[in-house]
């Protein structure tokens, strides 16, 4: 009676035939494709493919800067970008308007054109906070897919986070980024697929061929993601040889892996002297790895079910027992796909194919994948504010601050403190530790977003404005130490309500008016706060003593009473200014008559002495009568 675990994975086979042999009924549109040519100033085709690449725009910082291709493998660009240690540990490709779905990234690394340069680096490379590789010690003198990591992730959010993070040896220089989408389902591994796991590629060999091969080259379908496949003549030790066939093959390039039929039409079959097939190679210890094998029976020997039998080994493991690919396939020249995971604790994978009936092995293609669990990212909001104040504040690049703060865990933000909340399943932000970092700026009230902050550091810097009052909006806060900048104004009250408050430092700054009630009286409760050197500030023990309190009514009360004061001396004003106008109108009025009226004046002056000189002539003349 068969085993239960030869149940499942024949189960595992059967439902992979279902999917593999199903047709979507409906036209696909093409897949999303974006190429990136980095550093180029201008969009390039490269040959024989007339492949577009795209211009370098916008996407990071680094410099641009002429290249040389490490392997042949490479696209054939001339042009790379590096970034120097002085512009930060982290830099990152963020490629927006990237539809959601599965993508293939596949990242190729670079050498500068100078000889100045080191011209091997050595660096990690993190997609989407995941760290997936870690470019070992000559690389660059391999001519293989060591010249590239291509890594399998679903994209949620529009945005490609593709990051390069400097390990001391070196800066990290890249020559071209592609973003190729693949179907959903494609590499279904089970449960868990697309939620939480990257999976990254060791190696893919296509058995018997002659030549190294990408998709393209395969004329394969695009949604194939446009794999890399490595040639592999022979395991070794005249234990095989390669056979092929020009036939047709079945069940090859369907949804949703779109294997290029190629692929199934060379194969390594072993020998009478050797009939085990055994592929070992060196791998990274302590991970799971996903096993994908492919088969077709191109032998034209075989014609039937049951003439040729094998079991499959991995590490000493049997995986899958009594495989007939005929009778699993359907017929002959039909493709058939294993699949299965192993978890290796040691630093090789063996793979053995063991006839039991027939002599013989037969296999067609080999994929190795690293399955790495996905970082959980920090929380979206709480970036936004690390980013507004890395804005505000003008972070120097030495601090890096580019991609997300807390993943990879191997490269967090250089001042932000991070801890992994298991209610939300992403990483938060409980502490800011940016003292004596040459800081300008004001701070901003974004600030307050980060509501897991512990502690907040900024003390030595040359940070001036106003003190946000949003941080009293932040619960959890232990620690704000603001001393020696340039706050002015005044304490905002909203501090009072930090009743988690244990050490609050504001000497140092040209903070002015009454220190908050509320915590003056937190002094009483073993709280250690520091006001010193603030020479505007008043009312509590080692300050200047305030002025008479005033309630809000009585400020109010002064306020209007100023106001109409103010009012009425300018209604005064005013009215004086009219008059005095009015005034100074009237004297040049007279001062532009006084001619004519001085002339008027002498003539009424003559006119009355005429007649008095008459009056008195007549008054002594004598009478007639007398």
């Amino acid at each position: 009676m068969p085993s239960l675990r030869d149940l499942i994975l024949f189960a595992s086979c059967l439902f992979f035939l279902l999917f593999s042999s199903f047709k979507p009924s409906f036209s696909r549109v093409a897949p999303f494709v974006m190429r990136i040519s980095c550093g180029a100033r201008n969009d390039v085709h490269t040959a024989p493919t007339n492949t577009l690449w795209y211009k370098d725009f916008a996407y990071t910082g680094g410099i641009p800067t002429n290249g040389t291709r490490p392997s042949y493998l490479t696209p054939n660009l001339s042009t790379i970008r590096y970034f120097p240690l002085s512009d930060g540990p982290e830099n990152c490709y963020n490629i927006n308007r990237v539809p959601q779905g599965h993508y293939n990234l596949r990242i190729f690394f670079g050498l500068v054109a100078e000889s100045n340069f080191n011209n091997e680096p050595l660096f990690d490379v993190s997609i989407e906070g995941t760290l997936v590789y870690s470019l070992p010690s000559g690389w660059s003198n391999h001519d293989d897919e060591q010249a590239f990591v291509e890594a399998l992730v679903f994209l949620e959010d529009g945005v490609a986070s593709l990051c390069f993070h400097s390990t001391g040896h070196g800066d990290p220089a890249i020559m071209a980024i592609e973003i190729l989408q693949v179907d959903n389902r494609a590499y279904y591994f089970g449960p868990g697929h697309g939620q939480g796991t990257i999976l990254r590629t060791v190696k893919r060999y296509s058995c018997g061929a002659e030549n190294q091969k990408f998709g393209v080259d395969y004329s394969a379908d695009r949604w194939g993601g446009d794999r890399f496949w490595d040639s592999l003549t022979s395991l070794g030790q005249s234990s095989d040889s390669t056979i092929s066939t020009a036939s047709s093959i079945k069940l090859a390039s369907v949804w949703p892996n779109f294997y290029p039929e190629a692929l199934y039409q060379t194969a390594l079959i072993s020998t009478d002297s050797q009939p085990d097939l055994v592929y070992t190679m060196d791998i990274d210890p302590n991970s799971n790895y996903s096993i994908w094998l492919h088969f077709a029976e191109i032998d034209p020997s075989v014609k039937g079910v049951g003439e040729r039998v094998f079991d499959i080994s991995i590490n000493g493991d049997l995986v899958f027992r009594d495989v007939d690919i005929v009778k699993l396939a359907g017929n002959v020249n039909s493709a058939l796909v294993l699949n299965t995971t192993v978890v290796v604790s040691g630093r090789s994978l063996t793979i053995t194919l063991h006839p039991t009936k027939g002599n013989h092995a037969i296999i067609c293609a080999i994929e190795i994948f690293d399955m790495v669990p996905a970082e959980s990212k920090t929380l979206l909001d709480e970036v936004r504010a690390l980013q507004s104040l890395k804005s505000a504040l003008g972070l120097p690049l030495r601090l890096g601050w580019n991609g997300d703060p807390c993943v990879p865990q191997q490269h967090p933000w250089s001042g932000a403190d991070c801890q992994f909340d298991r209610t939300s399943n992403r990483w938060i932000i409980d502490g800011l530790d940016l003292d004596n970092q040459g800081l300008r700026g004001l701070l901003p009230s974004d600030i307050s977003k980060l509501q897991h902050l512990q502690s907040i550091n900024l003390s030595g810097n040359s940070i001036g404005g106003l003190i946000p009052s949003s941080l009293g909006t932040i619960p959890s806060l232990e620690v704000l130490d603001l001393s020696y900048n340039f706050f002015n104004g005044s304490i905002p009250e909203s501090l009072g309500q930090l009743t988690s408050l244990q050490i609050l430092n504001l000497n140092g700054n040209s903070l002015s008016g009454r220190v908050p009630a509320a915590l003056g009286g937190r002094l009483l409760h073993r709280a250690s706060f520091n006001f010193t050197d603030n020479a505007g500030l008043c009312g509590i023990p080692g300050l200047r003593k305030c002025g008479p309190h005033l309630s809000a009514g009585a400020k109010i009360g002064i306020g209007l009473g100023v106001c109409m004061s103010f009012l009425l001396i300018a209604t005064c004003l005013t009215c004086w200014w009219k008059r005095r106008q009015n005034i100074l109108r009237a004297q040049r009025i007279a001062a532009r008559d006084a001619p004519y009226a001085k002339a008027r004046t002498h003539f009424n002056r003559d006119v009355q002495m005429t007649l008095q000189h008459a009056r008195t002539a007549a008054e002594n003349r004598p009478s007639l009568l007398s």
